[in-house]
């Protein structure tokens, strides 16, 4: 029996979903008593395994609602970009702020916020780089002598080369690599200091960076990288090189380029673990490969290892790692079964890439396709999936109005915590998982079955907000979660469609079991949140007359090169086409802009861009972007320059 046929015919209802498989599973059973035992146990054993399958892999429709209540508060408001966070041994939330370069913790009562280091090397040029990962040594506080935090981030290395692959000789990400360094903590003072470099030079870029950090139970360190955007958006054109494995000449030179897409399992003083799996004849750094952008990783006490990663545009992923195991990436989203995902191979194209435009929808003719079970390597399927949907889902939500991906069934899943109430945490929750998400601004909690291998029913939804969710931890007594929200970005509002406003921007919020209810959370008042919630963006007003934007085709081009540099990775090479930035183009850029007046855009473009650094380029370098800009939107070259400010800009109008 298709379980998901049941799915579609209950008007997606989960809860009557299940009432009503149970209802069919019984009557089968009543009505092949009759039969002889080995045929009926055969069919009993295939109908379990399609529910089994249907609570690992289904659609954002069957995810149930909540049954518990919770108090929310704000711990503290106004981090720049609160990344990690976890629960110390000396009972504060550790943290790290991704472009504010610190590592602090945090008073989870009072919300004080005590600085331990300001890490100056970071480098943070985009918008998933920066102080990412962090993990406490497990006999921190102890009087062992281990008193050692490791963090994980971007830093500007000459003396390692320029990334192949980066030409553009004014690029920030030009020499951008990723290091893990060992500090050492003093609790006389509250700081950490002695930065020493555990291992550096690994990959890293302006798109899907990775960056989880986890201390294991052997005493090893796992990293996760992503495969740093390519194949799509402004990365479109360079391929995917999450399933090749760093050959003998690459780690004698310590060359990592080749660790993208993988997490890796690391000695405490950077040298590779000789147990680790043997992998195209060598053993490295490489635990798993084959994923796309994992941001999540824990362990459970018994040892199991938990990553979740964003999907394209179905099929975020929840993986338990292996060692040695593929999961499948760029050649399968989620589990390979062919369902609205098809790998391209865009810088395989029998027309140059250059001259092609990304389409994560409407791939072009020349661009070389293969459906997932073409894949015939042995892969690892993920535990669940957030979400899957079929072949010829119409991924168009008139509901984002041309940011088509913040509709889109992939929830852009960020952390993953497992949990267990032990009896006196939360009832109920034996055993799951915690995902925060991105878009959604939600907490999801996946069950699991009591071995933790796989998943045990349908996915839950908390705590809904217009928020981005980043990360979790719990409190000891297992009845308060802790979760980080973005600073900004793009988020589903809660009326349907696209926020640019975050409800709790930059914050650690507390959300305290109170026994069970409705799910919706109850709010503490006063509300930190609304007391330092910003105020709201100011819309450019619409001007009457002015002449058309002026600038040269020279302008324009020098944009272009800007742009793709810059911009493109989170607005798309097309400016419609991004899947973090708003659209630039189209009809989003027409309903916001039309009839507003240069100035104002480019007021907007310094004010806010590039997101981790704003107005740091030169006032040329903003009005040669904007000239590309109304270069795509059909507007003329003459012979008049933008100019990179003053009264003149006021005077044009976007029409």
């Amino acid at each position: 029996m298709d379980a998901s046929f049941v799915v579609k015919l209950l008007n997606n209802d989960p809860i009557a979903t299940v009432a009503t498989i149970q209802t069919i599973y019984n009557r089968i059973d009543t009505l092949i008593k009759l039969m002889n035992s080995s045929f009926r146990a055969l069919l009993l054993l295939s109908l379990v395994a399609g529910i089994s399958n249907l609570s690992a892999q289904n659609g954002p429709e069957t995810v149930l609602r909540p049954t518990k209540q919770f108090r929310k508060s704000v711990v503290i408001s106004g981090l720049a970009g609160p990344w990690e966070i976890t629960w110390g041994p000396d009972s504060k939330i550790w943290v790290t702020e991704r472009t504010g370069k610190r590592i602090s913790r945090i008073d989870p009562t009072t919300g004080e916020q005590k600085v331990a280091i300001t890490l100056t090397e970071v480098s943070a040029p985009g918008g998933q780089d920066g102080l990412l990962g962090l993990a406490l040594h497990p006999q921190l506080l102890k009087n062992t002598g281990n008193d050692f935090v490791y963090a994980a981030y971007s830093y500007i290395d000459q003396s390692k080369g320029p990334v192949p692959y980066i030409k553009d000789p004014k690029s920030p990400y030009r020499f951008l690599y990723m290091k893990i360094v060992r500090l050492t903590y003093d609790a006389a003072t509250g700081t950490l200091s002695k930065p020493q470099d555990v291992i550096n030079g690994m990959p890293a870029g302006n798109d899907h960076d990775g960056g989880r950090l986890k201390f294991g139970p052997d005493q090893k360190l796992y990293l996760t990288l992503g495969d740093r955007g390519h194949n799509q958006l402004g990365n479109f054109c360079l391929a995917t090189e999450a399933q090749r494995l760093p050959t003998k000449k690459e780690l004698a030179d310590k060359n990592y380029l080749a660790y993208v897409g993988k997490t890796l399992r690391i000695n405490l003083d950077g040298s590779i673990p000789s147990d680790n799996a043997e992998l195209n004849g060598l053993v490295s750094h490489v635990f798993t490969y084959g994923h796309r952008n994992p941001q999540g990783l824990d362990f459970a006490a018994d040892g199991t290892l938990y990553e979740s990663e964003h999907g394209p545009k179905t099929d975020d992923e929840v993986n338990v790692l292996k060692k040695g195991g593929n999961y499948g990436w760029p050649n399968v989203a989620g589990m390979k079964d062919n369902q609205a995902y098809e790998y391209a191979h865009w810088s395989e194209a029998k027309t140059p890439c250059s001259k092609l435009g990304f389409s994560d929808l409407a791939i072009d003719p020349s661009v070389p396709r293969e459906p997932e079970s073409a894949f015939n390597k042995p892969m690892v399927e993920p535990l669940a999936t957030l979400f899957t949907v079929p072949t010829g889902f119409n991924f168009h939500n008139p509901a984002c109005k041309g940011i088509d991906y913040i509709c889109w069934p992939t929830v852009g899943v960020s952390g993953i915590e497992h949990y267990q109430s032990s009896g006196s945490g939360i009832p109920g929750w034996d055993r799951v998982l915690f995902a925060t998400t991105l878009k959604r601004g939600s907490l999801y909690v996946i069950p699991l079955k009591p071995d933790g291998q796989s998943a045990a029913g349908y996915i839950s939804r908390y705590f809904q907000s217009e928020n981005r969710y980043r990360d979790t931890a719990v409190h000891p007594d297992g009845k308060t979660i802790y979760i980080a929200t973005d600073f900004g970005g793009l988020a589903e509002s809660r009326s349907g469609g696209v926020t640019r406003r975050m409800q709790d921007p930059g914050s650690i919020l507390a959300f305290t079991y109170i026994g069970e209810g409705t799910g919706a959370p109850i709010e503490e008042a006063p509300s930190v949140s609304q007391a330092t919630r910003p105020a709201q963006e100011d819309r450019p007003t619409t001007v009457n007359g002015g002449i058309a934007p002026q600038f040269t085709a020279a302008q324009a081009a020098a944009g272009k090169t800007a742009y793709n540099a810059g911009c493109a990775v989170c607005h798309g090479n097309t400016m419609s086409n991004g899947t973090m930035g708003t659209p630039l183009a189209g009809e989003y850029f027409q309903n916001t802009w039309s009839g507003k007046s240069v100035a104002a855009f480019f007021t907007r473009a310094q004010k806010t861009m590039p997101p981790a650094a704003p107005g740091s380029l030169s006032a040329e370098s903003y009005a040669n972007i904007l000239a590309y800009i109304f270069d795509v939107n059909g507007f003329k070259a003459g012979e008049a320059k933008l100019p990179a400010g003053g009264e003149a800009l006021g005077k044009m109008t976007i029409k």
